[in-house]
């Protein structure tokens, strides 16, 4: 039979034991204590109210590295006393983002004791796992870091739509963010295409087949004109700047999109997907890989590299995932008004229904009616 506080030893001795200057036992009896309390059998109201006493003195006393234990084991325990939790919130540090994170019901006692130090507790509150739609709207809205990563490592939440595209747009300029919601296994590959160039090469591979689902039923205009020609001659008399800035003006990139990942090491990957945009074929890409930059034409690894990840990705998805990556529209998309959309392509708008039942148009025209003849 599992021990109850009943079954334990008197411990009031060592109490008095722990008042003295060259013996601290303080730590011992309260983790020993919450251990036996944890275990026991029957925890009626006597129990409750015995520990609840002696925790009670020996939480403000510990030091933090006790009290975030104590905090770990009582936070999910839904007997534990809730004046221990708010004296463990009030702790500050990790013993509180452990009550905040983990306690079954957060009552505004424990909140308000969180918070007496003046904390930001966001993050804390943001590993819970039962955080309201709402709520996690508003955390979101807030635009923090610590709470961004907190979510990105939450399993219990359901990241998706809006929410979960206002996190992967900060991810973009966020590595550590993005390397969050890249673990997320759940998470649709569509959906984290803008984080491709800070995925693992499994990442990326899955990435590019969504991207290219979709691509593939929209329209690829033709490649640039005699682009091979062009950025070779440029990579060939070493001029960088001419070289990004004919990129830039045959596929109407923004300005300087190249410094839209915060990784200057990923800033040739993304060359490398502009590249397959433009319609260059291998050979060129790699004249341009030996001689646009001498850094990486010295290193046989990046080389071979950057030439696997331009046969990887096809000239149809790389363009989406430019886009992606970018937080572009192609000039192409932007369609004149009243030019012919199919109704099934990616971006086509869906005709809407009217809202009311008569003003629906009739499915024919009504018959001309007879009148019916009286003997």
């Amino acid at each position: 039979m599992s021990p109850s506080l009943d079954d334990a030893p008197d411990l009031s001795g060592l109490i008095e034991l722990s008042r003295l200057d060259n013996l601290d036992l303080k730590p011992v009896i309260l983790r020993v204590q919450t251990d036996l309390f944890l275990s026991a059998s029957v925890r009626d109201r006597k129990t409750v109210s015995a520990f609840a006493s002696l925790a009670g003195g020996l939480i403000p006393i510990v030091d933090d590295e006790t009290a975030e234990i104590v905090a770990r084991k009582l936070a999910p325990f839904p007997d534990t006393p809730p004046a221990l939790l708010a004296a463990l919130a009030a702790r500050g540090g990790a013993a509180r983002d452990a009550i905040l994170a983990q306690a079954p019901i957060l009552t505004q006692t424990v909140i308000d004791a969180a918070l007496s130090d003046g904390s930001d507790v966001g993050a804390a509150l943001a590993s819970r796992p039962d955080l309201s739609r709402s709520t996690l709207a508003e955390m979101i809205a807030r635009d923090d870091s610590a709470i961004d990563r907190a979510l990105a490592e939450n399993p219990a939440l359901n990241l998706q739509g809006e929410m979960l595209a206002r996190l992967v747009a900060r991810a973009r300029r966020t590595p550590d963010l993005a390397q969050r919601l890249l673990a997320r296994p759940e998470l649709a590959h569509g959906d984290v295409a803008p984080l491709f160039l800070m995925a693992d090469e499994t990442r990326r591979e899955a990435i590019g087949h969504a991207i290219l689902a979709t691509a593939a039923l929209r329209a690829m205009p033709a490649a640039p004109r005699e682009a091979g020609a062009v950025l070779t001659g440029f990579s060939a008399r070493g001029d960088v700047a001419g070289f990004v800035a004919a990129l830039t003006e045959m596929l109407g990139l923004p300005k300087g999109f190249l410094a839209a990942t915060p990784d200057p090491s990923l800033r040739y990957e993304l060359l490398t997907v502009a590249l397959r945009a433009a319609g260059l074929h291998e050979e060129e890409a790699v004249y341009i890989f030996l001689t646009l930059n001498e850094g990486v034409a010295r290193s046989v690894d990046r080389v071979f590299d950057l030439v696997k990840l331009f046969r990887t990705v096809p000239r149809a998805g790389a363009r989406d995932l430019l886009a992606a990556i970018l937080d572009w529209t192609p000039q192409d998309r932007a369609a004149a008004a009243g030019a012919h959309q199919p109704y099934h392509a990616p971006d086509s708008a869906r005709p809407r229904m009217p809202a009311v039942a008569s003003e629906r148009p009739p499915l024919r025209p009504p018959l001309p009616s007879r009148l019916r003849q009286t003997s």
